[in-house]
């Protein structure tokens, strides 16, 4: 009598492979005249067929990317279960199924969910290391920064309680302006000095139309530029060109016209420039007003004396002419004074067409800032 044994048998020939089972064994030896027939019989019948089912929307579990979802496939496994399985990137995922060398076999909810431990676990300590990467060098990346905050941040407080009515005694009326407060800035000229490795002054350049106030100042840029220094030259007819162009040449409006370059010049002193002016400033009391406005030193008042008759008979803008032709009123010089200054730090001397060049004068200014430490922080 013949006993199946219901042995499965997985075979793989060059990629495509046969389920061959062995539903009959027979133990009776069969009648074949060759010795070495075996002594049962073999017969090979597929396990069975798969179906295709349609394609089924992407898994939406959260868990699974990239994958479609097949509905359960019935497999002639001993005990008959119904196993669904997924499709992955077009290879066939599912229980007990081995149909090429890209299958892949999974062992129900435990082995995936068991696959799926390597990567949390992976990016459990990838974060791990991240915060304490950032933990340990956060604080010492940000440590300048928040030690400048703290920094400003005081100073921000301090100058806060101006807006908070509890300074008010600090409030000013200058002028017609009311109700002013100044503000500070913790930047402050000494600063500016230290990066510009110079110290700002005001070089104010006085003396009469054509006496070459212009050309010296040019030549004292010059010569700063070059020695790597930082200047900037207000000239009288530049100023007027702009800021200045509401004034007239009358006695009041020239004072108000020095009055204003006195006070531009400041600033740039303060920003630690070498601030070069060239302007006639023919009353003493108005250059000794612009002396008042700057620490005491910072003011450097040079005198281009050259004679009238010499400046007369250069006259480069032909003003001369028109004020003897008195085209010209309040000209310097020939109806209006010129106050020669009586304490000046500088006095540059010219006597005839040829003296000294405007060069050598600025090189006279330029030893004077030399000694006096201007030109170094």
């Amino acid at each position: 009598m013949e006993t199946p044994l219901n042995i499965n048998v997985s075979h793989n020939r060059k990629r495509l492979g046969k389920v061959f089972r062995l539903s009959q064994l027979h133990t009776a030896p069969t009648q074949s005249s060759s010795p070495f027939s075996l002594p049962f019989k073999l017969s090979a019948q597929p396990s069975f067929r798969r179906r295709r089912a349609p394609p089924l929307p992407p898994c939406c579990s959260g868990m699974l990317h990239n994958m479609e979802c097949v509905p359960p496939v019935t497999f002639p496994s001993p005990q008959g279960e119904k196993v669904g399985f997924a499709r992955l990137n077009g290879i066939n995922v599912a229980v007990g199924l081995y149909h090429s060398r890209r299958s892949l076999v999974l062992h129900g909810d435990r082995t995936r969910s068991n696959s799926l431990k390597p990567i949390k676990a992976k990016e459990d300590t990838d974060a791990s290391l991240v915060d304490a990467f950032s933990r340990k060098y956060s604080e010492d990346w940000l440590k300048p920064i928040k030690e400048k905050e703290d920094s400003d941040s005081s100073w921000i407080v301090d100058r806060a309680t101006a807006f908070s009515g509890k300074n008010l005694h600090q409030m000013s009326n200058v002028g017609k302006s009311t109700n002013i407060l100044w503000h500070d800035c913790p930047i402050q000229k000494q600063d500016r000095q230290q990066l510009l490795q110079q110290k700002g002054c005001v070089i104010w350049l006085t003396g009469l139309s054509g006496s070459g106030k212009s050309t010296i100042a040019c030549a004292l840029s010059r010569s700063l530029h070059s020695r790597g220094k930082l200047s900037y030259i207000l000239d009288g007819d530049n100023i007027r060109h702009g800021l200045n162009r509401d004034l007239s040449f009358k006695a009041e409006d020239r004072s108000e016209n020095i009055r204003r370059i006195g006070e531009v010049a400041k600033l740039f002193a303060d920003a630690g420039l070498i601030c070069i002016t060239s302007l006639i400033s023919p009353y003493r009391k108005d250059r000794d007003a612009c002396r008042a406005l700057l620490p005491e030193g910072d003011f450097i008042e040079v005198f281009i004396d050259v004679p009238l008759h010499l400046c007369e008979a250069r006259d480069p803008k032909g003003l001369y002419k028109l004020a003897r032709a008195e085209k010209i009123k309040g000209f310097t010089g020939i109806d209006d004074p010129y106050e020669p200054p009586c304490g000046c730090e500088i006095v540059l001397q010219q006597k005839g067409n040829d003296g000294k060049s405007p060069s050598d004068m600025a090189e006279i200014v330029i030893s004077y800032l030399e000694e006096n430490g201007y030109l170094r922080a």
